[in-house]
């Protein structure tokens, strides 16, 4: 049964942007088509991908093969640090157009800043172009820190709509989110079940409140996810899980039971570190 869309967050820059898509990270381009299909006709219009993935080209099959009108998807795609300059930005963006075979994608991402390489700034300033030229509806980072996100604010003076980093039950990032409620940046979270090395759906905690709320444990995260105020991607390209994992607009969890998830934190060391770790 189809269930309606996720609900919407504004964008610093005016796109309205869902609060729940599909992740499709790790997955091919053949089960990412039959995913991406699965989760339109379940109700998801966001959709999230990446040059790293491998899986553009299935992602605009199964845009294709859904039969829905482009305008009705949120598509988010994130270039690699070879397109980190002004001008580059723009080429990357392309690429992944290509791939896609999209005209235009809603929202752009540096995957990683890669201090290293230090061009991550110039990198945003080409996403701020593309946004100028009305290429984008929204431009954004992942993975990046607070120390990042301060540099390209005040190096280019543009704010960026969303930064997508690790978050979960297991690492809960409250120094970043703190940082983007300060300056209007929407949190997005990857992995927001825990991933590998982290795993929180089996917690006696969440185990507990899936049972009073007669929901599953992945729901249970999912709807934490929704009440601090973030947009989430859980990957999945199992069809139930996919459709359940967008079932969760129709309950809510206590103060209580917030706190009780959130207190699973293990901390920023959990997190994969962004100043050593990039693509």
């Amino acid at each position: 049964m189809t269930i309606a869309a996720a609900p919407t967050v504004r964008l610093l820059h005016g796109a309205d942007m869902p609060q729940l898509g599909l992740g499709t990270s790790p997955m091919g381009n053949t089960q990412t088509e039959r995913a991406v299909a699965t989760a339109i006709e379940a109700g998801y219009r966001l959709i999230d991908t990446a040059e790293a993935y491998g899986n553009e080209l299935g992602v605009g099959r199964g845009i294709k093969a859904s039969g829905i009108a482009r305008e009705e998807l949120f598509i988010t795609t994130k270039f690699d640090r070879h397109w980190h300059g002004r001008d580059l930005a723009a080429q990357g963006y392309q690429a992944s157009l290509d791939r896609l075979g999209l005209d235009y994608a809603d929202l752009l991402l540096i995957h990683w800043p890669n201090p290293q390489l230090d061009r991550y700034v110039q990198a945003f300033q080409g996403l701020a172009d593309l946004l100028d030229a009305g290429r984008l509806k929204a431009i954004g980072t992942s993975n990046f820190k607070p120390a990042h996100l301060d540099r390209i604010i005040t190096e280019t003076g543009v704010v960026p709509d969303v930064n997508q980093i690790q978050l979960s039950p297991a690492v809960t990032r409250d120094q970043s989110r703190a940082y983007h409620r300060e300056h209007g940046i929407v949190t997005e979270s990857w992995s927001p079940l825990g991933g590998q090395g982290t795993p929180v759906l089996n917690q006696p905690v969440i185990l507990n409140i899936a049972k009073e709320t007669n929901r599953t444990p992945a729901q249970v995260i999912l709807r934490w996810n929704i009440e601090l105020g973030l947009v989430t991607i859980p990957k999945s390209a199992d069809p139930q899980r996919i459709r359940e994992n967008i079932h969760i607009f129709d309950f809510t969890l206590t103060s209580q039971q917030i706190a009780a998830i959130s207190a699973l934190d293990h901390g920023e060391s959990t997190a994969v570190d962004s100043d050593k770790f990039g693509h």
